[in-house]
């Protein structure tokens, strides 16, 4: 391994205190996902993924991220931040004007690490396949990975695409899914039900995995796990388990932190639970 999980857990501390701050000092954003996916994130990124922080659009001979549930942005900018990619001290310029951290990651800014737009939920997924079906044609062995939400999988576009990858056999992808049963107007059950999401990705012919998301070990063995699947004729699902909210006592397991900052108290609370392990920016 690249770093013990007792690191990891450190990273993703941090990456936690990171989201909460971005979010904080502008008062607008996304927290709730954001801690529910910072294991997830810092596994891929210091432990998983084959990347290059000398960042190129094309990525050639890397494996490539896109992140499709884009209101997530706090936790990606600051892992790609603590990865590398760009100064950490940028992530003080969240969702402010002329930033190239905005509040759903976009290219034309030119922030390294981002290759699409995903504002719009429901698209993450076509982008991947296109990718992935684009390094098949290329001859290169880089794996495509992307990450959607419980909640955008109410779009259509998405059935349309997990239709696809599998006929064609798109098997240098893995997908995950943050199953946190949350959105933004409540449990996803209420708001509309998924109903059994591993038999209906198994049904359009996926390789499905199970992991807990808030594990760091589990995480990353599921990961590897996922990997060691790869080029055997089927996509990979994760359907990653999550707590929207995870680290925080009063965020844990509710919608009513998809969208919202906390105050000035909220914050001082929050980051006491989190512990500081690599300098706040």
């Amino acid at each position: 391994m690249k770093h013990t999980i007792s690191e990891l857990e450190d990273i993703a501390s941090q990456v936690r205190r990171d989201c909460l701050r971005m979010v904080h000092a502008v008062q607008s954003g996304h927290p709730g996902a954001s801690l529910g996916c910072a294991d997830f994130f810092t596994a891929l990124y210091f432990e998983v993924l084959n990347h290059n922080p000398k960042f190129s659009m094309a990525g050639v001979g890397e494996d490539l991220f896109f992140l499709s549930n884009g209101h997530i942005s706090p936790v990606w900018y600051s892992v790609l931040a603590r990865s590398g990619y760009f100064k950490v001290s940028e992530l003080a310029t969240f969702r402010k004007l002329d930033s190239r951290l905005q509040g759903h990651p976009t290219t034309h800014e030119g922030l390294p690490g981002i290759r699409i737009a995903s504002g719009s939920l429901g698209q993450g997924l076509s982008v991947a396949i296109g990718a992935a079906l684009g390094k098949k044609l290329d001859g290169d062995k880089g794996l495509v990975y992307t990450l959607m939400g419980d909640g955008e999988l109410q779009e259509g576009q998405n059935w349309e695409a997990l239709m696809f990858a599998p006929f064609h056999k798109v098997d240098n992808l893995i997908a995950s899914v943050d199953y946190n049963g949350q959105q933004i107007d409540g449990p996803t059950e209420k708001v509309l039900s998924l109903e059994n999401l591993q038999a209906k990705f198994e049904a359009f012919g996926w390789h499905v995995i199970t992991s807990d998301g808030n594990d760091m070990d589990g995480i990353v063995k599921s990961l590897h796990y996922a990997k060691s699947l790869t080029g055997k004729g089927k996509p990979i699902l994760n359907l990653m388990s999550t707590q929207m909210g995870y680290g925080v006592d009063f965020m844990v397991g509710t919608h009513k932190w998809h969208g919202s900052a906390p105050s000035d108290a909220q914050l001082e609370v929050a980051l006491g639970q989190l512990k500081e392990t690599a300098g706040d920016y």
